[in-house]
């Protein structure tokens, strides 16, 4: 994949498991736009999949996480139905506001052409210190671009104190 200087956004190399490049994200201006790696999926690009999507979770930029989706987008999140990349973007903004030092593992459960599910759990903080921990699963659905055009997660949340976190 690349962007508007053919440097490559993402790439296995860089940072240990980390499989993407803050420092060369622009904004896609072109209308063939690509994110790999691109459906039909193997085990191997599924499991990268995963691992680009949580880092950029873990990155808490609600811009470069929103670059993944679609323009039109639709996810349901808990109870709360999301409608397109900006409302997707505004979503994550007001997240990692109330989430303080979010930490998120996905763990691949499943894979078909252009489907993954994955099951996740992740740590934060509200901003009494209460910290918690989310269990939850999601299923993707992506387009022939690469780009995830569903999601849908239900997600449960578990007070915690301090010394049981697990994710650093």
């Amino acid at each position: 994949m690349m962007n508007q200087s053919d440097e490559p956004l993402f790439t296995s190399d860089e940072c240990g498991d980390t499989l993407w490049n803050e420092e060369n994200l622009n904004p896609p201006a072109l209308e063939n736009y690509q994110r790999a790696p691109l459906p039909p999926f193997t085990l191997e690009t599924a499991l990268r999949k995963v691992q680009i999507a949580e880092d950029a979770w873990n990155s808490k930029n609600p811009e470069l996480v929103s670059l993944a989706y679609r323009v039109d987008t639709v996810w349901r999140n808990r109870a709360q139905f999301i409608n397109g990349r900006q409302q997707a973007k505004e979503f994550l903004e007001g997240k990692w506001q109330k989430e303080l030092n979010y930490r998120l593992k996905k763990q691949l459960w499943s894979f078909s052409e252009n489907r993954i599910s994955v099951h996740f759990h992740y740590e934060w903080h509200n901003a009494s210190g209460q910290w918690h921990r989310s269990y939850g699963i999601e299923l993707w659905e992506f387009d022939e671009h690469g780009l995830m055009a569903k999601r849908f997660a239900s997600i449960n949340d578990a007070p915690i104190e301090e010394r049981e976190r697990t994710l650093f």
